[in-house]
């Protein structure tokens, strides 16, 4: 049996984790976990200094 008569049913494996560009679901991926990492910033930078995230930038 040579090569080119096996066939394999098994799905093609892609790297989620890779950084792709358009509405893929490697960049949606991508896109939430920055998401996360902001809003987590902001969070701290509220939490820490007692102000709301635009006024501690002085943007308020």
């Amino acid at each position: 049996m040579t090569n080119a008569t096996k066939t394999s049913n098994a799905p093609v494996a892609t790297d989620r984790n890779a950084w792709q560009w358009g509405f893929t679901p490697g960049a949606e991926i991508w896109n939430g976990r920055l998401a996360m990492i902001g809003f987590s910033a902001a969070a701290l930078i509220e939490l820490f200094s007692g102000q709301g995230f635009l006024h501690f930038w002085g943007i308020l």
